[in-house]
């Protein structure tokens, strides 16, 4: 009681402010037990028809195909989308969402992996006294801390370091993050502090040194993307929400107002790209947030409709993790053409990016020669020299297609947009775009209101803030030491188990096959070097996935992380699906192919083939040529046609073991 007295009093003189009897720390702690007994309250009035077993993907596509009409239908997978979708069902609202293609599979698994308050924009708001983005900034940093709350599995705070190469900077700098922090207020997830040369080359040795006076390390969060999208679209699953991939709209449907006369959206046809088959599905209100492709959707509304996206491609590159240390990224806040470049540690790899360029809209962005070497350019630029970046070492790239917007309201119809738009038709359909990731949840709720609203809903208040997403409920930061314990898994498999899928690993572990070594007991990896096992790809199946291209892109990550790697381990994924799914022959080829070429395309993998192949003529005679063929079948057993760092490792461990055992 005296404590809270002493709030009460702190809260009149000091104008909920640090003054009074308690300090900032005790505030902050007030607020976070404030917030749980919220969710909790929250949490405890919500009915979670599917908190055990997930339905099947059949299930839900009987759901779409039996129910006579829906409140509201979402279009689009994305996070947006699985937001809106996760809004609408916990307001009691019956809820569908499909998506053409996967999960994520868009713009939201190709992001800087970062949730952010966007440091760049409240420099502009301040230098330009722009109100609107101070709040895009301060709504950004609130929705920042929710996440972390969330989805404390997939999401943790990283330093970031702004590396000073002025002496006049420095001031100015510190002054720009410290205003980031004062923004961010008590959601702040640490405060920020100024390092001298010497401790910026300490914490982050790979910099270059030349001309370095100092530092200044700020606090944003890193997520894995497309799990955390996948994560909000399963959570909208268990809460009663029937959701589909794979599942795209052919047409929407309309019907006669019959009071004013007007066509009024009314639903979709919908068809199941896997077998072709075709459905309607009838909702009182449809939800456009198919991120790059809303006007495809507004043009299916009317097709006299101007176009409102503006699509920008950024491109991303991850290079080995020895390139930046383990637990800080890095801020160039300033290119050669004035952009900003991350270079952020993620997955025990380094993710560099990104650029923006027009681009036009496509399902498949394949990133540019140019691009990569340009984010390469800019990283020597602040690395040492004695660190040789190597074009060799991209491992992975990636293209993705942010969808700026312009407001159809503006007068202004060339003036993009900030932040995001919710938009609704005369026909009813309700439309948001733009916004960017932090900020799925605050959109999803506007758009649910606005829907809500325009459609006359009944419908509850929005219940997404502090509410627990899929693998968060029973994740400690010490969960790894269980499943290693119980289940006689390594612990980098464990911990990568317990990151990915939080409480939800156990039953991953509960899949994963005996190993037949001492150790560990159970959990075959996919690859050596990644700590994705086999029983994953069991699970994914569960999670929706229903191609190769899912398992590597979107429920594990090694597509993202090393194009190689995941080459390998396809051919092993491809025959775990075929046998759990009952794929033919032939279709366990057709996956295979459509995966290689995802990889080669879309993942950087023909950019990093023709890289490699670009040598000078060698000319070798007979005797030569055989001479090094039969080298290269010593190490490609298998006849890939290709060796690769396991193959030698492979090589190279027999030849040392003949070594030892030859008597000397």
């Amino acid at each position: 009681m005296a404590f809270r007295r002493a709030l009460k009093h702190t809260a009149v003189v000091g104008g909920g402010a640090v003054a009074g009897v308690f300090g900032l720390s005790q505030l902050i702690e007030y607020k976070k037990t404030q917030a749980q007994l919220a969710r909790v309250a929250a949490e405890a009035d919500l009915r979670v028809p599917f908190a055990d077993d997930l339905p099947s993907r059949q299930a839900q596509l009987a759901a779409l195909q039996s129910t006579e009409e829906f409140d509201v239908l979402v279009v689009g997978g994305g996070a947006t989308g699985a937001g809106c979708a996760l809004d609408a069902v916990t307001r009691n609202l019956k809820t569908a969402l499909v998506e053409r293609s996967d999960f994520s599979s868009g713009t939201s698994s190709r992001s800087t992996k970062l949730l952010h308050g966007g440091v760049r924009y409240l420099q502009k708001a301040i230098m330009q006294l722009d109100y609107e983005q101070y709040m895009m900034v301060k709504e950004a940093l609130h929705e920042r801390a929710n996440l972390l709350e969330i989805a404390p599995h997939l999401s943790a705070p990283l330093p970031i370091m702004l590396p000073v190469y002025k002496w006049w900077q420095l001031p100015y700098y510190w002054a720009g993050i410290k205003m980031y922090d004062l923004v961010a207020g008590i959601q702040n997830l640490k405060s920020s502090y100024v390092l001298s040369k010497a401790s910026a080359l300490e914490r982050f040795p790979m910099l270059n040194k030349d001309k370095l006076v100092g530092a200044i390390v700020y606090y944003d969060g890193q997520h894995n993307d497309a799990r955390m999208n996948l994560a909000i679209a399963i959570s909208s699953a268990r809460h009663g929400a029937a959701v589909a991939n794979y599942t795209e709209v052919v047409r929407l449907l309309k019907t006669k107002d019959p009071q004013g006369g007007e066509e009024k959206v009314c639903g979709a046809r919908c068809r199941d790209v896997i077998t072709g088959q075709e459905f309607d599905v009838k909702a009182k209100c449809v939800i456009n947030a198919t991120g790059p492709f809303t006007d495809s959707l507004r043009k299916m509304d009317n097709q006299e409709t101007k176009n409102i996206c503006q699509p920008s491609a950024g491109v991303h590159i991850v290079i080995p993790g020895y390139y930046s240390p383990d637990n800080m990224g890095l801020l160039d806040p300033s290119t050669s053409d004035g952009r900003v470049i991350f270079f952020l540690p993620w997955e025990k790899m380094t993710i560099a990016g990104t650029t923006d360029s027009p681009t036009s809209v496509t399902a498949h962005p394949i990133p540019g020669e140019d691009d990569i070497n340009f984010i390469l350019r800019e990283i020597r630029n602040y690395l040492s020299p004695d660190v040789e970046v190597r074009r060799g070492d991209v491992l992975a790239a990636w293209s993705g297609i942010r969808p700026l917007v312009t407001d159809p309201n503006s007068k202004d119809t060339q003036s993009i947009c900030r932040n995001h738009i919710v938009s609704i038709s005369p026909s009813g359909l309700v439309t948001i775009a733009g916004g960017k990731w932090t900020t799925y949840r605050s959109m999803a709720e506007e758009t649910l209101d606005a829907a809500v609203k325009t459609h006359g809903l009944s419908a509850q208040p929005c219940k997404t803030v502090g509410l627990m997403l899929e693998g968060a409920k029973g994740w400690t930061p010490t969960l790894y030491i269980r499943l290693v314990q119980d289940y006689g898994l390594e612990n980098e498999v464990a911990q990568h188990l317990a990151s990915t899928y939080g409480g939800k690993a156990f039953d991953v572990a509960k899949m994963a096959k005996v190993t037949g070594q001492r150790w560990p007991i159970v959990g075959k990896r996919l690859v050596s070097e990644f700590p994705y096992i086999e029983g994953e790809v069991l699970y994914a199946i569960k999670e929706y996935a229903c191609t190769a291209i899912d398992v590597i892109a979107r429920r594990t990550r090694l597509g993202f992380l090393n194009v190689q790697a995941a080459d390998e381990a396809l051919p092993r994924i491809v025959q775990i699906m075929g046998k759990e799914l009952g794929w033919s022959e032939e279709q366990k080829t057709t996956e295979l192919e459509a995966a290689r070429k995802f990889l080669y395309l879309e993942m950087g993998y023909r950019s990093r083939s023709e890289q490699l192949t670009k040598t000078s003529e060698i000319n070798l005679d007979n005797q030569e040529v055989v001479r090094y063929k039969k080298r290269f079948h010593k190490f490609d057993k298998e006849s890939k046609g290709f060796i690769t760092t396991v193959d030698v490792q492979q090589v190279l461990e027999l030849f040392f073991s003949a070594e030892h055992q030859r008597p000397h």
